[in-house]
């Protein structure tokens, strides 16, 4: 006998967003992924007299409104397990409804490194994919093995592999796709065996958790010495949490959705002329010729680190992170984005990109 689908009820989503914001919607929780064939079923029932299905992970990247015209399924699929193992790799496979940083330290306590730098990021690890996840010098797709995912448009299940899956600078083809087509239901990583640390990131490197960990003995040449002194993983695990902790808002005591907007990608000459006009602008080359510029920087520098509109602001210890005081809605969060755009555009020439998904 087949399982059932879920069923939609109507629900309070205010405490189902990291920005707090309050909303409505019919609800369904996904527990069994036996029951995603009925649901196909019955979104293709329903039709376009159904309203549309949003999939909602950790809610950690949304503005959600106050009455969405959207049915929203929540991911609640747990489990990890070791899928596969390799001669370079552990193939560690979990289910989308897991928490990401729960994910993390799990790998970590079972041998498993290599995701570490991506540590204490909100969210779920179904939702990893969606936005292509990055913190530190290192990006999710780089650690990817492939995405199971059901097409609810179609009907069935799939496998992707990384070059399937779009990925682009927070961005994806499950993202691209619009809500409602995409149901992620498990996520397949390839942790090296052969680990070293990623600490390009001058606030990884600089950490004192990191300078000189493992403790060189000076004995055995320059070769034993650099052994000696790499960090262990669950060193940079370490530095990870305790940089995010100092400076970004815990959503639990502050609202907020995390890093509000994309870092902006320029081409040279643009980040050339900026450099030139702005010499402590932050830069960051890509692998294609263009220059990320540090979108916190350019906030602050244009005077939003700390303001208020509202119920609303950007926060005082990292003016990235679009923070809720109490009491706003989405339209206080879409005002203030767009203040934020306006004065960066206006010092800069430069324009921001709205990182949280809009559940309208």
């Amino acid at each position: 006998m087949s399982a059932q689908p879920p069923v939609f009820s109507e629900q309070d989503l205010q405490a189902c967003n990291t920005l707090g914001l309050p909303a409505r919607a019919p609800v369904a929780v996904l527990e069994d992924e036996s029951a995603i064939p009925a649901l196909c079923e019955a979104l293709a029932a329903g039709g376009r007299a159904e309203a549309p299905l949003f999939v909602l992970g950790g809610g950690s990247n949304l503005v959600i409104e106050a009455r969405p015209r959207h049915r929203v399924l929540r991911v609640a699929l747990r489990g990890i397990r070791l899928w596969e193992e390799t001669a370079g790799h552990w193939i560690v496979e979990a289910a989308a409804g897991e928490s990401w940083h729960g994910f993390v330290a799990h790998c970590l306590s079972r041998g498993w490194p290599g995701l570490e730098n991506l540590a204490l990021i909100p969210g779920t690890v179904g939702a990893a994919p969606v936005q292509n996840i990055g913190a530190y010098g290192l990006e999710l797709d780089q650690r990817l093995h492939s995405v199971v995912a059901w097409d609810l448009r179609a009907g069935g299940e799939r496998t992707l592999r990384p070059d399937e899956c779009g990925f682009a600078y927070r961005d994806s083809l499950f993202r691209r796709d619009g809500a409602g087509r995409w149901l992620i239901v498990r996520v397949r990583f390839a942790l090296p065996k052969a680990w070293t640390p990623r600490l390009d990131y001058p606030d990884l490197r600089d950490h004192p958790g990191l300078r000189g960990a493992g403790g060189a003995s000076g004995a055995g040449g320059p070769a034993h010495e650099a052994a000696a002194t790499m960090p262990t993983p669950r060193q940079v695990f370490d530095a990870v949490c305790d940089i995010r902790r100092r400076k970004l808002p815990d959503p639990a005591v502050l609202a907020n959705a995390g890093s509000f907007f994309k870092n902006p990608v320029v081409d040279a000459d643009q980040a050339d002329r900026l450099q030139r006009q702005f010499p402590a602008l932050r830069t960051y080359p890509q692998a294609d010729g263009r220059v990320k510029l540090a979108a916190g920087w350019l906030i602050e520098q244009a005077g939003w680190k700390g303001r208020r509109l509202g119920p609303v602001g950007m926060h005082e210890r990292q003016a990235l992170v679009l923070v809720n005081h109490g009491g706003a809605r989405a339209a206080d969060v879409q005002a203030l984005a767009r203040a934020v755009r306006a004065d960066v555009r206006k010092r800069f020439g430069v324009g921001l990109e709205q990182e949280p998904v809009v559940l309208d």
